[in-house]
């Protein structure tokens, strides 16, 4: 499969939606994940990332402006032990409690499918990383429907052991902007991670369509510790 430029993949696409990255850094040391935001309307980009925790969760930048909390406000970033769960919706909490129940994490989505927000019926996409005795793998899932049918769900898993240093895969929920928005297609793209955690994060935040784009977070994590960093930028400030 062909190593895509990730700021090139950012770059010509004006709307992507939401955005997960998942992968490892060139020495192989660090796991790498960024999840972003970005949005259409006044309610979508009126939205912070602020830390919670160990993870983070997403809050109304203005909260008198704020008209429907339902899609818009959770939780994408949990940690569970040794785990780090990265998705764009409440079904962060439905993986951090059934896995905590000792399910999978497919079986945890088993539960869940597409957002209600018909007609696009944005998929729900989601990560999970994995770091334990210098060991890591990650998963990625899509639930979708069947080519906009909101009768049909359609669910991906794609499970990563060892992954290459140097590489990453990336999902986001719409192919291209639309109306109604078309849900994502095939496998997570192949894309190459490069940089220290400021030089990736700005590779990723600069090349988001500057009218679209709301918020970004980025971690590294020592594959032999667990030790990690953060970073948070956000358009409103």
């Amino acid at each position: 499969m062909k190593i895509l430029n990730l700021a090139e993949e950012l770059r010509g696409n004006a709307y992507p939606g939401r955005g997960i990255v998942i992968g490892r850094t060139p020495d192989g040391k660090k796991a790498v994940t960024a999840y972003f935001i970005m949005g259409r309307s006044e309610n979508s980009r009126n939205r912070v990332f602020v830390e919670d925790g160990a993870g983070i969760r997403t809050q109304a930048f203005d909260p008198s402006k704020l008209t429907d909390p339902s899609l818009i406000i959770y939780a994408p970033v949990r940690v569970l032990g040794n785990k780090t769960i990265v998705t764009n919706g409440d079904q962060t909490d439905t993986i951090y409690e059934g896995m905590d129940k000792q399910l999978t994490f497919e079986q945890s989505l088993r539960s869940r499918e597409f957002e209600p927000d018909g007609p696009n019926y944005t998929p729900r996409i989601s990560g999970i990383m994995h770091i334990e005795n210098g060991r890591y793998n990650f998963a990625m899932s899509i639930l979708k429907s069947d080519d906009g049918d909101p009768q049909s769900c359609n669910r991906y898993t794609y499970a990563y052991e060892n992954p290459k240093a140097g590489q990453g895969r990336f999902i986001h929920t719409y192919m291209h902007d639309g109306n109604p928005l078309p849900s994502f297609e095939g496998e997570p793209k192949v894309v190459a991670i490069s940089g220290e955690i400021d030089e990736f994060a700005k590779v990723v935040w600069e090349n988001l369509n500057p009218d679209n784009k709301v918020s970004l977070f980025v971690r590294y994590i020592d594959i032999e510790t667990g030790i990690y960093e953060s970073r948070i930028i956000n358009k409103n400030c």
